[in-house]
């Protein structure tokens, strides 16, 4: 009975799995709870300062802070904005009224948000665990096994593994490369982003077609094609280039305040490189193992969901520690926010991670049909229709809605609309749907893909042929991914200025003339702005 056997192994692995993942979560809830106290008990010492002068008496425990104040008092922004504070007013002595002190906007929220995708994260990767296991589990097994899968297995091993593994760390490299290049020359590194991802795509692709197989030649002519228009778009977005440095050099430079900001991008990309070498252990396992192809597929699509849930971690993180800084002049602790982007708001990063992607392409295609002239009235009505359904979806699912999930703790529906109606209340709809930084960071994740393709493709070619098409593009895939998550950084600190700044842009550490003159361009049409949502073309108008 080997098929009972295994599906009883399975079940064990599974219980296993569950009991990891309960006392996983129950560690990380302890050491929010205990990092809390420790933030409680820090700001009731520094309020016991204030205690002469304001003849306070404080009182703490791990729920709440106390505060019994003498009145009149008033407490300063910070600490009240900082925590939902509750106070009994004593006068002469006695019980004069029991009050709430108002937080003004609560930046300490404890409850998590979208709990309900929160719960399906959880459960695809108890699942996607359990299947890499097993699959790894079937590798191993079929390793053993004398016959035809051993041969399979020992090849793969030999010509596929290493491969994959060099394209993860030269990716990892790459990216760090790219995001501390981008902090340290703005201006050089959004040329070079934007013009070398497309020598670089086009090298790759005239690279595998010159080995002159078909598998390869498909895979090279589709990256040809996509570096004509990758080359089109930066030359379409030239005149946009001297804002968006400017903006990309103020928003970084808050960075250097924080030594330790960077540490969770190299937490978040070492837990990437594990998680990788096990899922491509897995793809090998699935070779031997029912519907190949399927499995490998659905492996692929759980790579990019837990891949983009990190990069959003890290985005969550920088905008906490960003936006308080812009939003209360606090400088934040990074364990502390990253914590939080692991507990609280990792919901909100699993939702978004899911759905703003899709949103985001979804809107740019009906961009492009909406662009497309012609004839048909009926095809431009449902172009027309499509964009401004994707611009209502966008308005309630978008990337800026991190930075308000990460300093107020709102859900993330929630957070889209109050960004985007912060935006329309400063007349910023146009700036920010015109950034370039998203494309910057995605062009980035490109480039480490291309030159893992050029180099993965040419050793494979040379020590078996048949892997070149399918290790090119799974480094290819392997290199964005990564980068990406390396590129949250630069990308947050960006969102950060454009939503703070909406929020008060009489911030002292904002520049008000970067944005509001070109402000004043745009509504004088001295500025380019991108050009659509397009007009109803005079030949269909009534």
């Amino acid at each position: 009975m080997p098929e009972l056997e295994l599906l009883l192994l399975l079940l064990i692995t599974l219980r296993h799995l569950l009991n990891i993942v309960s006392t996983v979560l129950f560690l990380i809830h302890f050491t929010t709870a205990i990092l809390r106290l420790r933030c409680r008990r820090h700001l009731s010492t520094s309020l016991i300062r204030y205690r002469r002068r304001f003849q306070l008496r404080l009182s703490t425990n791990p729920h709440r802070l106390l505060l019994r104040l003498a009145p009149p008092l008033l407490l300063p922004l910070k600490y009240v904005s900082e925590l939902n504070i509750e106070g009994r007013v004593w006068y002469n002595g006695k019980h004069f009224s029991k009050m709430k002190i108002p937080s003004v906007i609560t930046l300490n929220s404890r409850s998590y948000t979208n709990k309900f995708s929160l719960f399906l994260f959880l459960v695809h990767m108890i699942g996607a665990i359990g299947l890499v296991c097993f699959l790894v589990f079937k590798g191993i097994q079929g390793l053993l096994e004398a016959g035809e899968a051993q041969r399979k297995e020992k090849r793969l091993l030999k010509f596929f593994l290493p491969q994959v593994e060099v394209a993860s760390l030269l990716s990892i490299t790459l990216a760090f490369t790219w995001q501390k290049a981008m902090r340290m020359w703005p201006t050089f590194m959004v040329h070079f982003v934007l013009w070398g991802s497309f020598i670089f795509t086009l090298a790759a692709g005239i690279l595998l077609i010159c080995f002159q197989r078909p598998s390869t030649d498909g895979v090279g002519v589709v990256l040809i094609m996509f570096a004509i228009g990758n080359g089109l778009y930066s030359c379409w977005v030239t005149p946009r280039i001297k804002f968006c440095t400017k903006i990309l050099i103020k928003s970084l430079e808050p960075v250097s305040k924080f030594g330790d900001l960077n540490r969770p991008t190299y937490l978040t990309l070492a837990a990437g490189f594990l998680w990788m070498s096990m899922w491509i252990l897995a793809v090998i396992g699935a070779i031997n193992f029912y519907f190949p192809p399927l499995v490998i597929i659905g492996l692929v699509l759980s790579m990019a969901w837990v891949t983009e849930v990190m990069r959003n971690v890290v985005n969550l993180t920088v905008s906490r520690v960003i936006g308080l800084y812009y939003l209360r002049g606090m400088q934040s602790s990074t364990q502390f926010c990253f914590q939080r982007a692991l507990s609280v708001n990792l919901g909100s990063a699993c939702l978004g991670s899911l759905f703003v992607p899709t949103i985001e392409v979804l809107r740019v295609v009906a961009r492009a049909l909406n662009l497309l002239e012609g004839e048909d009235e009926f095809m431009f009505c449902c172009a027309h229709c499509g964009l401004k359904i994707m611009d209502s979806i966008f308005k309630r699912g978008n990337g800026w809605a991190y930075v308000q999930i990460a300093t107020y703790g709102k859900s993330f529906v929630k957070a889209s609309q109050d960004t985007w109606e912060l935006f329309d209340k400063r007349e910023m709809e146009t700036i920010v749907d015109s950034d370039m930084t998203s494309a910057i960071c995605f062009l980035a994740g490109v480039c480490s893909g291309s030159i893992c393709v050029i180099v993965i493709g040419a050793w494979t070619f040379t020590v078996y042929p048949n892997f070149t098409a399918t290790l090119s593009l799974l480094s290819a895939y392997v290199g964005y991914l990564l980068t990406r998550i390396a590129m949250a950084l630069p990308h947050a600190c960006v969102s950060s200025y454009y939503v703070c700044y909406a929020e008060n842009p009489d911030n002292r550490l904002f520049d008000k003339t970067i944005i509001q003159d070109r402000l004043n361009l745009i509504k004088t049409k001295r500025d380019v702005i991108v050009p659509t949502p397009r007009s109803v073309p005079s030949r269909f108008a009534r």
